[in-house]
């Protein structure tokens, strides 16, 4: 099974380097930047709005612990975003390529 992670980062620099980071540890099979986020949300009894870089990375379900504590061992914020969703449907052939790219 896949799954898309989704992660939130505070600039592009910040995106392209942890993708690049998870790529070359094979954790992913293939990210798309999302610049220009607004993100609104509670922190420490404030409301906060900030613009943000979306990472959607797609990798294998199986993998997600593991990128998981790649990207708390780089990412900046103290709680970054890191959020799974399985994948139910997708192109068998898209389904197989992700799951080639991410068997070391």
């Amino acid at each position: 099974m896949i799954s898309v992670v989704y992660i939130t980062t505070p600039s592009l620099q910040v995106a392209k380097e942890l993708a690049s980071s998870l790529l070359e540890a094979r954790l992913i099979a293939c990210a798309n930047l999302v610049p220009q986020v607004v993100s609104m949300y509670r922190w420490e009894g404030k409301v906060n709005i900030d613009e943000e870089v979306l990472l959607m990375c797609k990798t294998q379900t199986s993998l997600f612990p593991s990128l998981q504590a790649h990207v708390l061992s780089k990412h900046p914020y103290k709680v970054p975003e890191i959020i799974s969703v399985n994948v139910q449907d997708s192109l068998p052939a898209y389904r197989d390529w992700v799951v080639a790219e991410t068997t070391k």
